[in-house]
């Protein structure tokens, strides 16, 4: 059986290309579940790995793409028989085992979950790792005291995938929503989601002179990192906490313990990846209930792999707005 991916190829040591190939099944990697994949998506990570440098893909040629949606066509597990449908987000795949932009995937069964009830493949990959990320962010949030009447909730690169997600459950849960974005176009999309307030990136993307700011924010969803990461820490009201959830602006964190320690704030580190299953099935029940499937479909950007290779360069660049999601099969 022939199928179609796409297919990244290094040559030398910083030059990387990418094409769609068709393959056969026994090129697949190792696994015990094969999954005719119906939809996938592009996200920031799928950027860096079809781009030299990045770290991620250790092995080439390599097949991208860090979650996706589809029908198990074959399985040695007795968790799932051909005609289920399944997800899988996480587990390195994409990046070290092959991955979603792809009609066909070979896994590990430990790394699929049931589709929940009441959703599509598509709209489970316009939830995709940025949904499960902005949940986990939201449940780590409420498990340290979050609550609608607390105050407003601040959601950084908020017109990003993870960024509309988290700002359309936080206002469906009746939570006030500070959107910070640094695209004046997104505001009119951003109160489409549920934002009640949008704050431009520059008011809130450079370090303070001041360790302690202004008690404003009640909890933060940050995708961001970086300086405006160090700026919110220290704007936190006391007791609050910051979920982080990206580093599109950086990995350092420039900030001191005073917030830590006479605020009482919280840092909480968020991990889509390596999620054990109940945890991560109990995440995409809740998304399922929680996220408005309206405001999920006005999200999605359709896609077809042949255009997966721009987006992912866009991605990069800060470009995509809400959630992009790729028929492998058009």
């Amino acid at each position: 059986m022939t199928f179609k991916a796409i297919v990244v190829q290094k040559s030398g040591e910083s030059a990387v290309s990418a094409a769609i190939q068709s393959l056969n099944e026994d090129q697949l990697p190792i696994g015990n579940v094969t999954v005719a994949v119906e939809f996938t998506t592009v996200n920031y990570k799928d950027g860096l790995c079809m781009q030299p440098g990045s770290g991620l893909v250790r092995t080439y040629p390599h097949v991208p793409g860090i979650d996706f949606a589809g029908t198990v066509q074959a399985s040695d597990d007795a968790r799932y028989r051909p005609g289920d449908k399944v997800v899988l987000t996480g587990w390195r795949v994409g990046e070290t085992h092959w991955g979603g932009f792809s009609q066909l995937a070979r896994v590990n069964a430990d790394w699929l979950v049931p589709l929940p009830d009441g959703l599509t493949t598509r709209q489970a990959m316009g939830i995709g790792t940025a949904g499960i990320a902005a949940i986990l962010a939201i449940l780590a949030l409420e498990d340290h005291g979050l609550k609608p009447d607390n105050g407003e909730v601040l959601v950084t690169g908020s017109a990003g995938g993870v960024g509309s997600i988290a700002t359309a459950i936080l206002s469906n849960l009746e939570y006030k929503v500070a959107a910070v974005t640094g695209r004046p176009q997104a505001a009119d999309y951003l109160k489409s989601l549920g934002a009640t307030r949008i704050i431009a990136r520059e008011e809130i993307d450079t370090v303070s002179k001041k360790p302690l700011e202004r008690e404003t924010w009640a909890g933060c969803v940050d995708t961001v990192g970086g300086e405006m990461l160090a700026r919110v820490i220290g704007q936190l009201k006391y007791g609050a906490s910051v979920a982080a959830v990206g580093l599109a602006g950086g990995a350092a964190l420039p900030t001191s313990v005073i917030p830590f320690l006479l605020r009482g704030v919280n840092l909480l580190g968020i991990d889509s990846v390596m999620q054990p299953f109940e945890q991560r099935l109990a995440a995409w029940r809740r998304i399922a209930t929680d996220l408005p499937m309206e405001k999920l479909n006005a999200m999605i950007h359709p896609a077809r792999l042949a255009d997966v290779a721009a987006l992912a360069a866009e991605i990069l660049k800060g470009r995509i707005k809400g959630r992009i999601v790729v028929d492998v099969n058009s």
